[in-house]
């Protein structure tokens, strides 16, 4: 009898646990309709709040996403983390020439999508935004993570006070380390690898197997995930295990992360300012070898080489 019920408590916690974390999803409408391509698409939308006044640390105003990121899962092939510059110069459905992120700031998440869709070619199958004040709820959450950067850093913008090399840290530096951007001599490049390495150590440290005998700790690491996203009317709480699941492959030595080709970081047209240009030539074939998961694991894109 014991026995019995030790089994049925077994399966009973996690699946009680599922359905009290689906019930606690917020939903946005997002999707944009359009005919599905191969694999599983992601889009992920940071959003980094400060306060109610609704100007971020460039001095824009309104809603903006300073993280924008495509997280694939091809049919075959590697699994692919692919950060787009917030400053990229794009083409935003209805409203003309632009930087990306102005998109969200005029159309909210569809609009996005929409954006999104167009520049890469990949029908988003699941939207994901995610209030970056969370991280620091989420690291916590997980006793911290050990991050490394190879120089000094003193950034009164994000409050980052870096010694150069690897260091345990708590939510609140791992948040100014996710965020540093003027500091960094790669700008919107380096903050993107800097954030692709903070989603890493969360992901290695969530998997943590000491984690299924401790259910408390399952609770505040769901909790504390759950509380800083806001997903699509149609991602639930297996869509977002899913998800992790392929964070974990793309950043893993199989995977592939980076950015599409670039051109120029400092891309003028006229009318945005400074802005980054995809590489005309060889985004295409880029996003297309994405898909298909035909690209080689490894490092992509980065600055334009001399």
């Amino acid at each position: 009898m014991v026995g019995v019920l030790a089994l049925v408590l077994l399966v009973a916690w996690p699946v009680g646990l599922l359905v009290w974390a689906n019930g606690k999803i917020q939903h946005v409408d997002a999707l944009s309709g359009a005919a599905g391509t191969p694999g599983t698409t992601y889009l992920l939308a940071g959003s980094d709040a400060r306060g109610g006044d609704g100007i971020a640390e460039d001095g824009t105003e309104g809603a903006r996403t300073d993280t924008i990121m495509i997280l694939h899962k091809p049919t075959s092939g590697p699994a692919a983390l692919i950060s787009l510059p917030r400053d990229t110069f794009v083409e935003v459905p209805g409203k003309g020439p632009a930087k990306l992120n102005a998109a969200y700031s005029w159309g909210g998440a569809p609009l996005l999508v929409q954006t999104v869709e167009g520049l890469t070619g990949l029908t988003v199958d699941h939207f994901v935004e995610i209030g970056l004040g969370g991280v620091t709820n989420v690291v916590n959450a997980v006793g911290g993570v050990e991050l490394c950067l190879d120089y000094d850093v003193n950034d009164p913008n994000s409050a980052l006070y870096w010694a150069a090399g690897c260091h345990e840290v708590d939510g609140t530096t791992a948040l100014a380390f996710a965020r540093m951007r003027y500091s960094d001599p790669k700008g919107d490049i380096g903050r993107g690898e800097r954030q692709r390495q903070v989603i890493a150590a969360v992901s290695q440290k969530a998997v943590d197997a000491s984690l299924l005998v401790r259910p408390g700790d399952q609770v505040s690491l769901l909790g504390a995930g759950i509380g800083a996203l806001e997903v699509d009317e149609k991602t639930g709480v297996l869509d977002l295990g899913r998800l992790a699941l392929a964070f974990r492959a793309a950043n893993g030595p199989d995977g592939i992360t980076g950015t599409p080709p670039i051109s120029n970081p400092d891309y003028r047209p006229g009318g945005v300012g400074s802005t980054v240009q995809l590489d005309p030539d060889l985004s295409p074939p880029f996003w297309t070898g994405i898909r298909d998961g035909k690209l080689p694991a490894g490092i992509v894109g980065g600055l334009p080489q001399p």
